[in-house]
Formats: structure tokens, sequence, C-alpha cells
């Protein structure tokens, strides 16, 4: 089980993050139905910002996961 905080850049333009987002909540989407996403939701208190609790075998399969997310790697960070 793993715990991973995502908060996207700060220097990415609302028109990156528009055309992004809907990558990345497809990604939540298949990950949650497929039951790798035990839990997804954005932070109140931090825009851009959300945690996941997530089930995977290893932290291998869990970065394979990650790698899949629109924002990987060099427009959000990641701290499992």
């Amino acid at each position: 089980m793993f715990l991973i905080t995502i908060t996207v850049n700060e220097n990415i333009t609302a028109e990156q993050h528009a055309s992004l987002f809907p990558r990345h909540a497809q990604w939540f989407k298949k990950y949650f139905d497929a039951g790798n996403f035990l839990m997804i939701g954005p932070y109140t208190d931090c825009e851009r910002a959300g945690v996941i609790i997530a089930s995977a075998k290893d932290r291998d399969e869990l970065m394979a996961l990650l790698a899949e997310d629109a924002y990987f790697s060099d427009l959000a960070k990641y701290d499992i």
C-alpha cells in the first residue's frame, strides 16, 4: 500500500492545465476501476494538489502506473 501526494507545478499555465487535466482524470479512473487506486481526491487547502492511496505489488509497479499520468514527471511532484 502506498500514499502518494501529487502537486502540479506552479509554472504550468492555465491552458496547459486545462488541456492535461482530462487525461489526468482518465488516468485516475483507469486505475481506480482496476483496483489500484483505492482512494483519490484533491486537497482543499492546496490548489492543484491531491492524494492517492494506491495498491501495487511493489514500488516498481507503482512507478509504472505513475509514469502514465499526463503530468509525470516534469509537470508535477510525486511524493510517495
